[in-house]
């Protein structure tokens, strides 16, 4: 998988220098990419109330004033050799906007802050970061913080424990897009499967039995056969293959934050119904993980 080469960043809309920011920038500078710079707005809820004629100049203030901002870094990028194009866009509905940017100039990864949404304001309107994380066709960086701007420890996040096509084959990718991310940085690159036997339990047993530690070993065993396999085609190393028991995005969360891992690229698959508030590993994990996610399709 090659290096990724056209970022579209979601800035800010209220115009400030963030997290997202930094890693975009480091990442253009890395891999030689070009940056789309865009702000998502609309009018504050409160203005509503304001007649047409006072909507229209307050929308129009905004935009220029997020224009003169989104400029001005674009010129500070192009100063350091990054190919850059910015623009403010009012829209009542940002993820069909990000969506047609993404398709219109080519996208191969979009980048956004993190924003972090009470349990109670995500059953009543899903975020927009879980609704990029469930609709994004390319693969998406939601970033908490950015200590090391450029990456300098990856994150690839398995799952081993099921006997699927699509579940290999969205590992293969997870692997292939946090070895791309990798390379483009000079970063390391680290695999982990969480193996939580209670889940598996479900699938194992046919009646109320207890695990016995020959089915715990059988399991974490082939568990241990995969990550192998994988790190040989990869070219991953023992050493930086992880194998740790618990539950997939406490495991996943508490890994990243005490290796201080920079990235941890997850794969999502969207489930309707109680998803909705329960959310995907990948959107529990983007919480609790400190630094950020880069969350790939099928």
């Amino acid at each position: 998988m090659n290096a990724y080469s056209r970022l579209l960043l979601i800035c800010d809309p209220l115009l400030r220098d963030t997290a997202a920011m930094a890693r975009a920038k480091a990442l253009a500078l890395a891999g030689g990419a070009h940056l789309h710079l865009v702000t998502l707005d609309a009018l504050p809820v409160g203005l509503g109330v304001l007649d047409s004629v006072l909507q229209t100049r307050a929308r129009e203030e905004t935009r220029l004033r997020q224009e003169r901002w989104l400029e001005a870094h674009a010129a500070d990028l192009r100063a350091q050799g990054i190919e850059v194009v910015a623009e403010a866009v009012w829209t009542e509905d940002p993820l069909k906007e990000a969506l047609r940017l993404v398709e219109q100039h080519g996208i191969d990864l979009v980048v956004k802050d993190s924003q972090y949404e009470p349990a109670l304001s995500r059953a009543i309107m899903t975020p927009l970061d879980w609704q990029l994380l469930r609709q994004c066709p390319v693969p998406l960086h939601l970033v908490s913080t950015a200590d090391n701007p450029c990456p300098q420890r990856v994150l690839a996040a398995l799952d081993l424990s099921q006997d699927d096509v699509l579940v290999d084959q969205l590992n293969d990718h997870i692997v292939e897009s946090a070895q791309a991310l990798a390379r483009q940085c000079g970063a390391e690159l680290h695999l982990l499967q969480a193996y939580d036997l209670a889940s598996g339990y479900l699938a194992y047993a046919a009646g109320p039995v207890a695990w016995s530690p020959e089915v715990a070993e059988q399991m974490s065993g082939r568990s241990r056969q995969r990550m192998d396999r994988i790190g040989e085609r990869f070219g991953v190393g023992r050493p930086c293959q992880h194998l740790v028991k618990g539950p997939a995005t406490r495991v996943i969360s508490d890994f990243a934050n005490e290796k201080r891992m920079d990235v941890v690229v997850m794969g999502t698959l969207y489930r309707p119904g109680l998803a909705k508030i329960i959310g995907s590993t990948t959107e529990q994990a983007l919480y609790r993980v400190h630094s950020g996610i880069l969350a790939v399709r099928p």
